[in-house]
């Protein structure tokens, strides 16, 4: 945390006094780049982060500065006004787009935001109040207290007080409990849901304040150039932003500043020496650029941030999260009271019926496994009851409420909390914010305190619980080791410590014994029998029969997504039905 601060400090210095002591050329060049750095920050945390690939973040640059120059050019009013105008348009567009575009994946995605970036480049061009092709000139400077930035320098400061603002907020963001859900977003979206993460509106969140650091980019680009055109805001435009983010580190915010520096001035020293070299003039610049961006891509995969950040010392080993305040635990019900019911239940996948009229009930305060041949439908079971997948027919209850049509985030809420056949955490996210995430629901503060930095004392909250309850599995040690760098032993019980923070009524763990070896077996079945002891209600998938034989109060057993047998473990042991699809004889 020293070294941040100290590498902070350093850079708002040079910041501050560069202007100062820089030739006018540099200090133009320095405006381009902090403007640049607020839409590659938005790319950074939408595409590198969130996982939603845009190349069409300049149409959002170009709407606030269009908005800002009708504003100030044709109505005759303030340049802030131009800002608040067009910081809501461009969130009016944005959201509007995001609806749409973000129910498509994958390279749909991505065409969409050509599609409506290539929009608004012709809308741009072609609506005569705004100057079409020619654009707009006399944009008016900005004003502040009676003075009128509308120097070079003046500009600079304006631009990078903003710049510097929306870097902080952006790291202050991610490194938050909203922020952990962001980061989960890419490829962990099921599993943030399962834990009570709106992911649809997140999405559409981190899609407005992608637009909005664009907005703000181009209400400071009309009133530094004074001058608006569409061709500012081109196709081009958007791939130079994307390479931005990607080559300065897409999931790292200082990536955005250092990507923006490296393409503006790479482009402009190359305008200058290549044809001096080559005795001509010509596009060169565009043709060595493209090779350099490759070499780039090839050396530094992950971007020039991180590449930087291994150069750099070690840092300190962390230390645990200070004690803080309990967070508000929820009530268990009485052993013995009905807790999960299945009347019916019924799962196809077209043809294929995966589950059919299951039904068993489960009662507070107990350890049921549920057990079957590969290939029984257990884990499909399991994604109904969580939510994952609807259910074709049947009612699944839980606490008396009917719970097979309401949501991932729904069934959270009620005090249901999962692990996963196959591990499923944020592998580069510390083991105690992958934990954190558990919480999410037992936190409140949203996006804009976290930017403010105003959401620490629940965060403290949140991190200590994750702490305790790593403690209590037995990694404590391991708080801040990437979750990814753990053996797959290891890894399961940071999923059952994540599940544990979500302070569960019901706790449902499919498979948890795979790949442990006999100590951590017996070490994981001591812990399930202390939570059932405090009177946590376990359901539990296992193929490991030794494990469940000695661990569970009741099995069910299931078999081509039938129930075959339920009952004590001695009486499933003795089934012959059962030996014969399943136990094969074991004793």
């Amino acid at each position: 945390m020293l070294r941040q601060h100290r590498t902070l400090a350093l850079f708002l210095a040079f910041v501050a006094v560069a202007p100062l002591v820089l030739p006018a050329f540099y200090v133009t060049l320095l405006n381009y780049i902090g403007l640049a750095t607020l839409v590659a920050l938005g790319l950074v945390l939408m595409t590198g982060v969130a996982g939603i690939v845009s190349f069409g973040q300049q149409a959002f640059v170009g709407v606030a500065a269009y908005a800002t120059a009708a504003i100030s050019v044709l109505a005759g009013l303030s340049p802030w006004i131009g800002l608040g105008g067009g910081l809501a348009l461009t969130a009016a567009i944005a959201l509007l787009l995001g609806a749409i575009t973000l129910r498509l994946s994958g390279h749909y995605l991505s065409i969409s935001t050509i599609a409506w970036g290539v929009a608004l480049y012709y809308l741009f061009g072609n609506l005569p109040g705004l100057g079409q092709y020619s654009g707009l000139d006399n944009v008016p400077a900005v004003q502040l207290a009676g003075w009128t930035i509308d120097t070079n320098r003046e500009s600079y400061y304006l631009i990078w007080v903003f710049t510097v603002a929306a870097l902080i907020g952006a790291r202050n963001l991610l490194d938050s409990r909203t922020g952990r859900a962001i980061r989960a977003l890419r490829f962990r979206s099921v599993m943030a849901e399962s834990f009570g993460v709106n992911t649809a509106s997140l999405k559409l969140l981190v899609f407005l304040y992608a637009a909005l650091l664009a907005g703000l980019s181009g209400w400071l680009y009309a009133h530094f150039l004074r001058f608006v055109s569409p061709h500012a805001f081109g196709v081009n435009a958007g791939i130079d932003y994307l390479f931005m983010a990607v080559i300065g580190g897409a999931s790292q915010v200082w990536g955005a500043l250092l990507g923006a520096s490296v393409l503006t001035v790479l482009k402009e020293w190359l305008k200058d020496i290549l044809p001096a070299v080559f005795q001509k003039t010509g596009n060169y610049e565009i043709v060595v650029f493209g090779f350099l961006m490759l070499f780039l891509l090839q050396r530094t995969r992950d971007g020039i941030a991180p590449a930087f950040e291994r150069l750099l010392p070690a840092r300190p080993a962390r230390q645990r999260p200070p004690e803080a305040p309990p967070l508000p635990r929820r009530a268990q019900p009485p052993a013995g009271q009905d807790l999960l019911g299945l009347r019916g239940v019924v799962k196809r996948f077209g043809g294929l019926v995966a589950v059919n009229d299951m039904s068993f009930t489960m009662r507070s305060g107990e350890i049921l496994g549920l057990i079957g041949p590969n290939g029984a439908g257990k884990s499909t079971l399991f994604n109904v009851v969580t939510g994952v997948l609807a259910a074709d027919g049947g009612t699944v209850s839980f606490l008396g409420e009917r719970i097979e049509r309401a949501s991932q985030r729904e069934i959270a809420q009620r005090g249901v909390s999962r692990t996963f056949q196959h591990v499923n955490l944020v592998s580069r996210m510390s083991v105690i914010e992958n934990v954190a995430i558990g919480a999410h629901l037992r936190g409140a503060e949203g996006s804009v305190a976290a930017m403010l930095h105003t959401d620490r004392a629940e965060e403290a909250r949140l991190l200590a619980e994750a702490a305790r309850q790593l403690e209590r599995v037995g990694l404590g040690e391991h708080l801040f080791d990437a979750a990814g760098s753990l053996p797959l032993g290891q890894q399961r019980i940071v999923e059952i410590a994540r599940a544990l923070c979500a302070d569960p009524v019901l706790l449902l763990m499919d498979e948890p014994a795979a790949g442990l070896r006999y100590g951590e077996k017996q070490a994981l079945a001591a812990l399930l029998r202390r939570l059932r002891d405090e009177g946590i209600s376990i359901l539990l998938v296992e193929h490991d029969m030794e494990f469940v034989m000695g661990l569970v109060d009741r099995l069910v057993v299931m078999d081509f997504g039938e129930k075959l047998a339920e009952g004590p473990p001695a009486e499933i042991q003795a089934h012959p039905a059962v030996i014969e699809a399943y136990l094969g004889g074991i004793e």
